[in-house]
């Protein structure tokens, strides 16, 4: 039987949602006789393949052109999509630049930090991502068929839903599975 193909990616994160997929400990030597990774932030290769994968997984919010970009190829690429982490669940701690323009956002970030020398500038080209307006959970960018939420989620609800759908049913999460810590 074939493995089910599985491409992941990270937006605007801090990782800590992919760490916690590697905190299924020995349970991933299990997993892999299954599922075939096929492109993921930590490997060379980072984009799903364009005749597509099985499961896409997406962790962080969508804050600027290239993560809107990125998010709707994972949604055209992968059959079925799972958001995980608070940050690609709701929009997380991302969404705090919400509350500031985004001009008065770089300009702090870039050239007015305490860390930044005197001929700091917001660095301006066309290879940047643009920020957007605000900060988006995934689900207001694409559909998303799974949330799993948490800061980071726990291992074991990642473990849950991967092997709920290797036995061919939508994971319903529940108990301490669904957790918002």
């Amino acid at each position: 039987m074939a493995k089910v193909k599985v491409a992941t990616d990270w937006l605007d994160v801090c990782s800590g949602c992919h760490m916690a997929l590697l905190d299924i400990d020995e349970r991933i030597v299990e997993l892999v006789k299954h599922v075939q990774f096929t492109s993921s932030p930590i490997t060379d290769l980072k984009h799903p393949p364009e005749d597509g994968v099985d499961v896409g997984i997406l962790s962080g919010a969508v804050g600027n052109t290239h993560q809107e970009a990125a998010a709707k190829e994972m949604r055209e690429r992968c059959k079925i999509l799972i958001a995980i982490g608070d940050c690609a669940v709701f929009g997380g701690i991302c969404t705090m630049r919400n509350f500031f323009d985004k001009e008065e956002v770089l300009r702090r970030g870039y050239v007015e930090t305490e860390s930044t020398d005197e001929e700091g500038a917001v660095p301006r080209s066309e290879e940047l991502g643009k920020l957007l307006d605000r900060v988006k959970a995934v689900n207001e960018v694409v559909k998303v068929d799974i949330h799993i939420p948490g800061c980071p989620p726990p291992a074991d609800a990642l473990w849950f839903a991967l092997t709920e759908l290797l036995a061919g049913r939508m994971p319903v999460l529940t108990g301490d599975n669904l957790t918002y810590e």
